[in-house]
């Protein structure tokens, strides 16, 4: 409350930071720790009003060339103000913080340096973190080699105490900031991010990285899976950068190794389960998209002689990638090495993603069996089944549950077979080859002592032998799968088995786990938490939320599944709505009788055959009805799996419903033609009958005058006979009523006449009134007036009377 009171105020505030500007060295330090406190609480109300104070950051910035004791405090309160405010950063930034911040750090002595240098790395992961505009400010200006620098490990003796393992964590996280690409980023700042891996790899960074992670096997686990990771995000989708990696060598003569051959040694023997993730990850973002490379680890998987194979790994220095991975895939058969076994399935998945050719060339690979006389050479691939048998018989003769353990063998190597058998009949008929390999896997799907993922991965696999299948066999074909999947696990708990693995956590969560921890004064408590995090996380994770198993069920391999579940519900649909065709026996209906005409046996075979058809089509109706209604068992979550499955049910209805809309559509032409008639034969009645209409009004008139004319003809007629005037000659009338009107008019006229009389009287007595108020003598003026009027009223007299 008291903070929200005091930052209220934008005064107060300005009055605080003109505070800064005091001699006073005691008068600036607690100004600065008050304002770190008050950020702590009110972060962005202080934010706000410290942008509305001109020169308010510039003030700050100052702060960072004063004494040590004023600087120190000065990189606390900007790390707390740039959290989150890109506006403030970008100022920051424009204040020359990336020369002040790399000048402190070298003074403070790089990554040996103290807990300023974490400070000022702080400060830097703030203005970096979703600002592709300070990242290219950075690169641009003082370009990344100060940066690097800090990665460079000093002295002989290459210890690393606590400080300076939060230095270099702090320093990784840098680097992860300016290249790992999000999931939602843009087009704009993914190209920022190849800018600066390009950058970072011309600076050599690689080489430090590999420094810490690999050959410094002295460093933290945290230091070196960090900058493990790094090394990940560095080459994920950069071919190039691919190509430098895979170029790299590390130690010394003679045994000097390709790097890659390192990170897979350290896969392979590593007791930290983090390392192991974060080494497999360097694989995965080297494989993924990089057809090429996938392509140059797989060429160099040759078996060597079984007693190569079997070799401890300490004598595995000399040998090539792929004897190194071989010889981890099929070490042993007891616990230890079955663990190694699941970690090199692990790397074997990334090799064989979506790449065909690798799939077919490590299909031909043959193992040796333990005593050659016991047995030919096996697949690689039915090596890796019965290590998965193994692993199950393992856990259920300890009687222990694998949830207390940080073993996986089972998920990877099931993750293996499922990226293996996608888009590979080759490697479905390989896998079908075996007999017991399709019953133990049945059986592992219906085991509810195993784990949903293994029970779920396992599932997927058996869809995988359906959807691939191109077998002609009928013991192996999709229909006879399908066939033992019904009898042996029932296709309603198989589908339900697809909505429990989309409904479990791992499913749910896709993102990966692999981000790096941001090391903060509150964060790095102790060493002891740094070195032992992992141990740490992995003891207090619970079964579906191991980060082994998100690892595992990374982005790519759960789209994949989801694709694939769409797929598998489609095939079982199909493979149920069209059974594979049957050798049948011809019935004896279909055989000529004795006497029996060629028109008779016609019509005979006609009505079999159409009794035939119309059986076949209600089985084939109702075994799309039952595969539909069990792939929708259990509500489905997947919205285009159900659009999928009812568009098989409608391939099966499809003939019917065409049929159905043919024959409506032939009746509605027919209606519209008997429309069309109807309304033309209205239309022609219609016209005719308003033309009879109008003759016979036509007709009505005529016959109304001829009757009224017969009237007054009888009228006239009787007047005559009878000897009376005719009303219509009475001439006096008409004259007497002619005088009267003219008699009206000529009123009319005089009244009109003496109106205007009066009016022009009225008009003469008030011009002889002015003329008399003027002086004038109007008798005078009035003379002779009359006269003309009457002289010219005589003169046509005269006229007239010529």
């Amino acid at each position: 409350m008291n903070t929200d009171l005091l930052s209220r105020e934008a005064e107060s505030i300005s009055l605080l930071l003109s505070l800064l500007t005091e001699d006073d060295f005691y008068v600036r330090y607690y100004t600065l720790q008050l304002l770190t406190a008050l950020l702590t609480n009110s972060p962005q109300r202080l934010q706000e009003a410290i942008l509305t104070i001109p020169r308010g950051i510039t003030r700050l910035m100052d702060m960072l060339m004063d004494r040590e004791v004023i600087r120190n405090e000065a990189l606390l309160l900007l790390t707390h103000l740039t959290c989150e405010a890109e506006e403030i950063q970008k100022i920051v930034v424009f204040e020359g913080a990336f020369e002040k911040i790399f000048s402190i750090i070298k003074e403070e002595g790089g990554s040996d340096g103290g807990v300023v240098v974490q400070d000022c790395l702080e400060l830097l992961n703030n203005l970096l973190r979703k600002n592709a505009s300070n990242q290219v400010l950075l690169r641009e200006t003082i370009g990344l080699d100060s940066l690097i620098s800090i990665l460079k490990l000093r002295g002989s003796g290459y210890t690393f105490t606590q400080q300076k393992t939060i230095n270099l964590l702090s320093a990784l996280e840098t680097i992860n900031l300016l290249i790992k690409v999000g999931s939602d980023a843009d087009p704009g700042k993914d190209l920022n991010k190849q800018t600066n891996k390009r950058t970072l790899i011309q600076k050599k960074l690689l080489d430090y990285l590999l420094m810490l992670s690999v050959e410094s096997q002295w460093a933290p686990v945290a230091v070196r899976c960090a900058a493990l990771r790094c090394i990940g995000d560095l080459i994920a989708g950069d071919s190039k950068n691919c190509d430098v990696l895979s170029s790299k060598f590390l130690g010394e003569e003679p045994q000097v190794e390709p790097a890659l051959n390192s990170i897979l040694r350290i896969i392979l023997r590593t007791s930290s389960m983090q390392e192991f993730i974060a080494a497999d990850f360097v694989f995965k973002s080297f494989c993924e998209k990089n057809a090429d490379g996938q392509s140059m680890l797989a060429s160099t998987l040759i078996p060597q002689p079984y007693s190569m194979n079997y070799a401890p790994l300490e004598e595995d220095v000399n040998m090539s990638f792929g004897s190194m991975l071989l010889h981890g895939l099929t070490l042993g058969e007891n616990d230890g090495d079955l663990e190694v076994c699941g970690r090199a399935a692990s790397v074997l998945s990334h090799v064989l993603k979506d790449n065909l050719h690798c799939k077919d060339r490590v299909l031909r690979i043959r193992i040796e069996a333990p005593v050659p006389s016991l047995g030919a050479p096996e697949p690689l691939m039915h090596r890796m089944v019965k290590y998965l048998a193994l692993a199950s018989s393992m856990k259920s003769k300890d009687g222990k549950s694998r949830s207390s353990e940080n073993s996986y063998i089972q998920e990877y190597i099931l993750k293996l077979l499922v990226t293996w058998l996608a888009d590979c009949p080759a490697a479905v008929h390989c896998f079908l080859d075996a007999r017991p390999h399709l019953t133990y896997l049945l059986e592992l799907v219906s085991n509810l002592s195993e784990t949903v993922c293994v029970r779920d991965l396992a599932a997927v696999v058996l869809g995988e032998c359906v959807i691939y299948n191109k077998s002609s066999d009928s013991a192996k074909d999709a229909f006879a799968i399908v066939d033992m999947m019904s009898q042996k696990i029932g296709l309603s708990s198989y589908f339900l088995m697809f909505d429990e693995m989309q409904k479990s956590f791992a499913f749910a969560n896709i993102e990966s786990s692999l981000n790096l921890k941001s090391f903060t004064r509150s964060s790095a408590a102790s060493m002891e938490d740094i070195a032992d995090s992992d141990n740490n996380d992995l003891s207090e994770q619970k079964n579906m939320d191991h980060p082994i198993l998100s690892s595992i069920l990374d982005s790519y391999f759960v789209n994949l599944v989801k694709g694939l579940e769409a797929d598998i519900r489609e095939q079982i649909v199909e493979a149920f709505s069209h059974p594979k065709v049957q050798v049948a026996v011809v019935p004896a209906e279909l055989e000529q009788k004795m006497g029996e005409s060629d028109g008779e046996y016609i019509r005979r075979l006609k009505a079999f055959l159409e009794k035939q058809c119309s059986e076949i089509q209600d089985l084939l109706s109702r075994n799309a009805s039952l595969a539909e209604d069990l792939a929708r068992t259990g509500g489905g979550s997947n919205s285009q799996s159900e659009q999928r499955v009812s568009g098989s049910s409608d391939k099966v209805q499809i003939n019917a419903l065409s049929r159905d809309l043919q024959e409506t559509s032939k009746r509605l032409e027919m209606l519209k033609a008997e429309k069309a008639e109807v309304e033309s034969e209205a239309r022609k009645n219609r016209t005719l009958a308003e033309k009879m209409e109008a003759d016979l009004r036509s007709l009505s008139g005529a016959y109304n005058s001829l009757e009224q004319s017969n009237i007054e003809q009888e009228k006239q007629v009787k007047a005559l006979k009878s000897g009376a005037p005719s009303t219509f000659l009475d001439l006096e009338a008409i004259k007497a009523e002619a005088r009267e009107e003219a008699q009206k008019e000529s009123e009319g006229e005089l009244n009109d006449l003496l109106v205007c009389l009066g009016q022009e009287q009225s008009k003469v007595d008030r011009l002889s009134a002015r003329l008399l108020e003027l002086g004038e003598d109007v008798d005078k003026l009035l003379e002779g007036v009359g006269d003309d009027v009457g002289n010219v009223e005589d003169d046509e007299d005269d006229e007239g009377t010529e």
